[in-house]
């Protein structure tokens, strides 16, 4: 069977480079953006920055702002009525993942009208057109959902989180400008990229990996690992870099998928509205000594990325160690508590556990594992 990769037409990376939105949107012979953002970007003029990129141009753009964090089966039904009025003929995303998933379930449920009800989109739903083109700028420096063929939208009738992948969804463009991250608070940024490490080592260990996304993967570690106690700081390497390191990270776990760490959050998400970098990045050392059996060499390869000395002299279990500690000592610089423990109501864990195991990154797991098992290791982390 084939190994498939799929990836944006073009990408722009660097300061500036929500320039080359103009250009693009004129020469596809766009007419109108209907730009998806949340109210706190537009509250502290991050959104504006690409709406003044727009108006200098005269470029015509609706603003449809009613997203949340966790963006749920009602804001994307409420975003395709103002997208049928508005006269749109093209998406902007400028956001984090939340922005981002609002606007792939947009424009897909608009080319695709029999998925209306959004909660059919769950999983790898059967769509037969591409979404609406989508433009894509990340604010944020961890979802990497610019490069992305999934998106997360929150069933809360339910309390739980639906992953839906569909390469129809993918955003035509992403320009990823480190300028437009230049605002995040310390915690955002430590939060986002803790996410992406977390994308590219569960993507580097998931079921599915193979050497091209370990490429992407093992060259995403190295840039997030260098970069982000720099990004945290504000300065303008680390936040270059970390933009680069997490596109880098997306480009390969989109393609091949990820394990039972984001299995883990996305309840955390639904139920407590628990940031989801925070949730992944308390709960990755937790799982990958749980799964250290199941890879092999590679947290020898992941050590080396981090910038870990000396692992070719190191034992398996040496460098299996090496991993997890050098996971464990970037999330306590960069300010992330240890635990579950002020997020978690033990009373919650049967639900958390069966969400978890219920959810679409559950079986890209390198080790196969069940209820009981992710039980346990929640009841560990509180």
């Amino acid at each position: 069977m084939a190994n498939r990769f799929v990836l944006n037409e073009t990408s722009y990376h660097g300061a500036g480079a929500i320039q080359d939105i103009v250009p693009e949107a004129k020469g596809r012979g766009f007419q109108k953006a209907f730009v998806c953002s949340d109210p706190d970007l537009v509250k502290f003029g991050v959104t504006k920055k690409v709406l003044d990129v727009l108006d200098g141009e005269g470029m015509a753009y609706e603003l449809y702002s009613e997203i949340k964090p966790n963006p749920t089966v009602e804001n994307v039904q409420t975003g395709v009525a103002a997208y049928k009025k508005s006269g749109a003929d093209y998406l902007i995303a400028i956001g984090g993942g939340s922005s981002m998933d609002t606007a792939k379930a947009i424009g897909i449920i608009i080319n695709n009208p029999e998925f209306e009800d959004v909660v059919s989109l769950e999983g790898v739903a059967p769509t037969k057109n591409k979404s609406v083109p989508i433009f894509a700028v990340p604010t944020t420096a961890g979802t990497a959902a610019e490069v992305t063929i999934n998106y997360v939208i929150t069933d809360a009738s339910k309390n739980r989180k639906m992953v839906c992948v569909d390469p129809k969804d993918i955003p035509v463009v992403a320009f990823v400008d480190p300028e437009m991250m230049a605002t995040m608070p310390k915690g955002l940024t430590a939060a986002t990229g803790m996410d992406a490490l977390t994308h590219a080592i569960e993507g580097y260990i998931t079921a599915g990996a193979w050497e091209l996304s370990d490429m992407f993967h093992l060259k995403a570690i190295e840039i997030i690992s260098r970069s982000l106690r720099g990004a945290v700081d504000n300065t303008p390497e680390g936040r270059t870099d970390m933009a680069l390191g997490q596109y880098v990270a997306g480009m390969g776990f989109s393609n091949v998928g990820l394990g039972i760490v984001h299995s883990m959050a996305h309840p955390l998400g639904a139920l407590y509205d628990t940031p989801h970098g925070v949730a992944n990045a308390i709960i990755l050392p937790t799982v990958m000594e749980y799964n250290a059996e199941a890879t092999g060499e590679k947290y020898r390869e992941i050590a080396r990325a981090m910038g870990v000395q000396g692992v070719d002299d190191m034992s398996q279990e040496e460098y299996r160690r090496a991993a997890i500690d050098a996971v464990k000592k970037l999330s306590q610089d960069v300010g992330i508590p240890v635990d579950l423990k002020e997020i978690v109501k033990r009373e919650d864990i049967p639900f958390l556990a069966q969400s978890a195991y219920d959810d679409a990154c559950r079986p890209g797991n390198p080790k196969e594992t069940s209820v009981e098992d992710i039980t346990k290791l929640y009841e560990s982390l509180i």
